[in-house]
Order: C-alpha cells, then structure tokens, then sequence
C-alpha cells in the first residue's frame, strides 16, 4: 500500500500525527493556514500556537495530568519532548515559554525529510484521500462547511485566554514569591488579598462590562474549564475563593497569615519579563481589564502584554459519527485529532494526534489496532468521545473517567498513584515496534 497521508492543521495534534507517523516512514504532507490567515484567536506563524494558558499543567505520577504524561512518553511524543527543553519555573506543572516551544517544534517538523508543508487554506475534505482533520476548535469558513456536511451539525462552545502582565510593572513590595505548599522553587508571585480588598475587588469584577460577542451566533454555552473569571464569580462571593483565588498552602510574609484570598502570577517565558494571571480567563473590555486587574495587590500600575480573550471553539459530534479508531464511521479514510474531536486540552489534543497517528499506521500496514485500555486516560477519553452521549461536550483528563480499583483505598493520594502505575502498566501493553 502507497503509504502517504494528508494531515489538515500544525496544531499540536497534527504536528504529533505528523511526526509519529514521518517516523516511521510514512510520507506526510501537512496542511497549515497561517501565515496566508490568521483565526481570530491566533497570532503566531508558527505551528503548535498554545492560544490559552502556557501551561502543560501536573507533573505528578499521581495525577490525572502525570499519568497523561506516561502515555504521550510511551507514544514517542514530540509535544512532551519539547516542553521538557523550554520549560518555565511553574511548581509541580510542566510550563514552557510559548514561543521557544512552538519554534522547536516547527523546526523539527519542518525539518523532517518525510514531512512537505503546505501554506495554503484548505476549503474542503476529499473523502477518497486517507487524511487526518487536525484543525482544531477553531476551524472556520469552508472548511468548517465540508467537515459539518461530512458530520451532520457542528456544535460549539466559548474558550477563554487570560491576561498577561509585564514583570517590570508589578509592584514587588506587595507580592511574594511562593508555591502551594512549598512545592517547586517559589515559581509563582502571589497577590494576596485581606478580606476587605477581596470583597472590593468581586464587586467590582461582578459588575464589570464585557465584550459583546456579536460575531458568534450561538448561544453563549461556556466549557468549565476554562470558565470566564467574571462568570465564575456570578456563581456567588465564595466561588471565586474556592477556585482561582484559592489563598490554600500560602503564607502572607507580611503577616504571617494564610491570605484571606491569592492571586497567582506564573511567568510566561524564561527571562521572568512576563507573568500569565493564573485561572484569570476573561470575556471583560480591555479598559474594564485594566481597571478591575488594576485592583489586584501588586498590579496598581500593571502594563499589559496581552488582554483576556474569548472566542468561539467548535467540535464535532464525535459519539455519533466516530469509530473507536477515530476515523468516520460513513468515511473510513477521514479520521480526525485533537479538540475538534472533544478531548479538550493541551495535552488531551497532543495525545489524540499520537492516537490518530498510529490508527493510520495501522490501517496503511494492515495491522489490527490495540485499543489503549479503559484504566489509561488516553483510553478513557477515547471511549468517552466514541460513546453515544446526547448531551456530548467536551472532557479532559480527570481520575473520574477511570474506573474503579477492584481493591478501593480510601486515601486519595495513594488511591491516585494506584491508578497511575495500574494505568502506565496498561499503556505499555500497546505495542509499537513496527
């Protein structure tokens, strides 16, 4: 069989199919838009663009997050490989330098012999041709048309960035330096609130004034993890405490107290010149930004990088159109990775890319796939977006899609790390020695 593949999108799962697939052997011509165009939430000419968060989150072997890790690791992950070279000081999570990252992995990609770039915007999907939709949440236009005729309607839900602020305009005297509970080298600058400015700032932030999202006309349907900080705090004065303000594991050095509420700061590049509002997604105005942030001890005088963001993500039925092997069930040659298909996350889209790579190489050498197993994250997201599901949205990793120990522990620690080295112990039954 003529082993050749198209792969539409230099996002971070096409580049992962891609990669894996080049390989081992397989000619690869891979589709990318930009620079001829830009989706309203990107900005970078190169591929794999994190548009949110800079953050790969936990590194933990007991996390949901770690045992992720184990299996990208297992598939040959150039993501992974990547992150780990520009890493950025995040305490117990893997986050780089956005724009060192995306150039390594461009240059390896583009620089392998068995990868051609294509720089051109593709308008539709030719169903005889064995190819990968690797265009993310943001695939737009035409192309958006052809894959909606090819998958009966698309759906859509709102994504959120957060700000970044300038290191040179945070006011040191009033932030510290710290990670929860002394995890990491103090990689992140915490804002500390005391009860009264807390309750200033969510009232402000409560009545803010938010973009209007005239472009998008879908109803406003907000995925959880990433939920507007603005949105959050409508939930009630307490939510906002209990989730990205959460002043747990700190100690105030000007008080010698736990905060009565924490902002934290987690740098976005290696030279420490800019630092990302950590679970500060946001939909407000630019000058509402400046004004309400302007209130967080520490950011009086802030200068922005970039303003939070939201934009509109789209994906596809997958429950009722997808095979377990993530290919059309009409069109078997169409097989699609990353967000777009409901695995919802950096890591999650990378590992869908990995899967999607290696069901192509499967099919292209008549070799029946192994399915990774129920007990690996992987396995779990895959069988999540596969299953018939009528309020279908999309999931990320969590421990909560694994099933159950046949022995329960009761201590969640050590429950987590059961499951972790029960689900690495699974994922190497996978056998990649083609």
């Amino acid at each position: 069989m003529d082993k050749k593949v198209k792969i539409l999108g230099a996002g971070l799962a096409g580049c992962e199919a891609a990669y894996f697939l080049a390989e081992r052997g397989v000619k690869v011509t891979l589709y990318e838009q930009k620079p001829v165009k830009f989706s309203p939430a990107h900005k970078n000419k190169n591929f794999a663009e994190l548009v949110c968060s800079n953050s790969l989150k936990s590194m933990r072997e007991d996390s949901c997050q770690g045992m992720l890790k184990n299996e990208m690791r297992h598939f040959g992950s150039i993501v992974l490989d990547t992150a780990y070279k520009c890493s950025v000081p995040a305490g117990g999570a893997l986050a780089v330098d956005r724009d060192i990252f995306s150039e390594l992995i461009t240059q390896k990609v583009k620089n392998h012999k068995n990868i051609t770039i294509c720089y051109e915007e593709v308008t539709s999907v030719d169903t005889d041709e064995l190819t990968i939709i690797a265009t993310g949440p943001l695939t737009e236009g035409k192309l958006y048309e052809s894959v909606g005729n090819l998958c009966g309607q698309g759906m859509a839900f709102y994504d959120a960035a957060a700000p970044i602020v300038m290191a040179d305009s945070i006011d040191m005297h009033k932030v510290f330096a710290a990670s929860r509970y002394g995890k990491g080298d103090d990689d992140y600058l915490n804002c500390p609130f005391n009860k009264e400015e807390y309750e200033a700032f969510y009232n402000e932030l409560l009545n803010a004034e938010r973009a209007e999202l005239k472009s998008f006309e879908d109803d406003l349907t907000v995925y959880e993890g990433c939920m507007p900080v603005e949105i959050m705090a409508s939930r009630g004065a307490e939510t906002l405490r209990y989730g990205p303000m959460r002043p747990v594991g700190l100690i105030d050095p000007r008080t010698g107290h736990r905060p009565w509420a924490n902002v934290q700061l987690r740098c976005e590049n290696r030279e420490k010149t800019m630092y990302n509002l950590v679970g500060f997604q946001t939909n407000l105005k630019f000058g509402e930004q400046k004004r309400v942030f302007g209130m967080i001890p520490g950011l009086e005088n802030a200068q922005f990088a970039r303003y939070g963001v939201m934009h509109r993500n789209s994906f596809i039925n997958s429950p009722n159109v997808l095979n377990k092997t993530l290919n059309l069930k009409e069109y078997p040659n169409i097989y699609f990775a990353g967000q777009i298909t409901g695995m919802e996350g950096y890591t999650e889209s990378s590992m869908c890319g990995l899967l999607a790579g290696y069901f192509v190489w499967c099919k292209l050498n008549e070799i029946e796939p192994q399915l990774p197993e129920l007990t690996t994250i992987s396995g779990a997201l895959l069988n999540y977006i596969t299953t018939p599901n009528k309020d279908f949205q999309p999931m990320g990793a969590n421990m909560g899609i694994l099933p159950a120990l046949e022995n329960h522990i009761r201590d969640k620690r050590e429950r987590y790390m059961a499951l972790s080295i029960r689900g690495k112990e699974s994922i190497e039954k996978i056998s990649l020695d083609f």
